[in-house]
Formats: structure tokens, sequence, C-alpha cells
């Protein structure tokens, strides 16, 4: 907290709100009154501090909220000009979708910030957002799952699965010595001549 500046540094009230005397209560203030600043503020200094450019994905949504934000206030604008009920209903209407897509937004700029955060303070390990190991599902010819991705069972055999007790190679049933074949004269690794064709 000792380095911390109203809004990061970006409005031009930064750095005149007595942060340095207490800086618990300005953050407090801030986040209470000046909330969207204060995340727009946040996230200009986490790109500019790990060098992060915005994504053409995280435009699109920012301009949505913004442009949806823009017209539900000229909606509410035009709606107290003219007095129509239905054009205020309408401006209502505007408003609180607005609403929703902005604190939906946030949330998703707060929790990249966070996790921007952690990565920085090394809470990820050495691969922060590696992928899952594949799992697959039982199939109906299969006695008993597989066990990739999770590792097996010790003790307890899976509950509705037959036992069947474990076979050697090859199974019973099969030849052990399988009859000789007609390349089986040649020794391993060279190829039968190629056959005579009549010229």
């Amino acid at each position: 907290m000792s380095r911390y500046v109203c809004c990061a540094g970006y409005m031009p009230c930064s750095g005149r709100c007595g942060e340095a005397k207490c800086p618990q209560l300005c953050l407090a203030t801030e986040v209470f009154c000046c909330f969207a600043n204060s995340v727009a503020s946040t996230r200009f200094l986490l790109q500019d501090e790990f060098q992060i450019q915005t994504t053409k994905c995280d435009n699109c949504i920012i301009g949505f909220m913004v442009c949806l934000s823009q017209v539900a206030c000229i909606f509410s604008i035009v709606a107290c000009i003219v007095g129509m009920d239905e054009l205020s209903e309408a401006s209502q209407i505007l408003t609180c979708c607005s609403d929703m897509v902005y604190c939906t937004v946030c949330a998703c700029m707060q929790t990249q910030h966070k996790m921007e955060m952690d990565k920085r303070d090394g809470k990820f390990g050495p691969q922060p957002m590696a992928v899952p190991p594949a799992q697959q599902m039982s199939r109906f010819d299969q006695a008993t799952p597989p066990a990739v991705g999770y590792p097996p069972q010790q003790g307890y055999p899976p509950s509705g699965y037959p036992q069947h007790p474990p076979q050697g190679y090859p199974p019973s049933g099969y030849p052990q010595n399988p009859p000789p074949s007609a390349y089986s004269q040649y020794p391993p690794g060279a190829y039968p001549p190629p056959p005579a064709y009549p010229k």
C-alpha cells in the first residue's frame, strides 16, 4: 500500500487525494465511488507492467458494452424529452441489459487481473495453464473403464463391474507355436528374392 496511487495514476486526481497519509481509506473510496475507473485503471496498469495487449475478442466485448450503455443513455434522454411511456419502458429495459452486460464484463476483467497477479506471484507453478490429461469413457465391450487421466483405484474393485482373473500372453486357446510360414526359411531382416517373370 505504500506505492498506492488513486486510479493507478491514470486520472487527473491521482496523487492529490491524500494517498500517502491514508492509502486504505483512499482505496476504499476509489472502489466505492469510482468503481468503473478503478477496474479500468487496474487493467491499464497490469497491461503496462506485463506488456499485455488487449485481444480482438476483448475489444469486441468492451466495445459492445460501451455501445449498449450509450444506446441506453440516448433512449433515457429521448424518453425524458418526449414523455412517452413505451419509450420510457424501453429505455429502462435497455439500461437493465446494459448494467447486466457491464457487470458480466467487469467480472471477467477482474478475473483476468487476478490471474495475472497470481502468475506474477508464482502461485501457478511452472505451467500456469496446462492442458488436463485426456479422459476416456467406458464402452459396452470393455469389462472395466480405462484408467486414463485419473490414477487407478487401489484396494477396491469398481462397483458394478465383473472381476476377471489376470491372463498371461498369449491367452488360453491360442496356439503357442504358430505354423511355419513360407518366409521362415529366410534369416531375420532378409527379403525373399523377387519372383521370376517370363520374358
